[in-house]
């Protein structure tokens, strides 16, 4: 089943580009800041989110992470 239809593997997805995305702008941030519009500027706001909601996002990922180990 595609991650689309199941709302869990959705939210489980976006989580991941997100910690991606502020992880490879932390590596790299000539590549991600250039694409700032456009179908490539979604990973730049990724990144922003990412960098800006930090613990958010974290506890975003043990949520889930229990949920995955637990709950499923």
């Amino acid at each position: 089943m595609s991650a689309l239809f199941n709302f869990q593997s959705l939210l489980s997805v976006i989580l991941l580009l997100i910690c991606t995305c502020a992880y490879l702008r932390s590596l790299f941030p000539s590549i991600i800041d250039r694409n700032k519009t456009g179908l490539l500027g979604t990973f730049w706001k990724m990144a922003r989110i990412g960098e800006r909601k930090s613990p958010w996002v974290g506890a975003a990922c043990l949520i889930m992470a229990c949920t995955v180990l637990f709950w499923s």
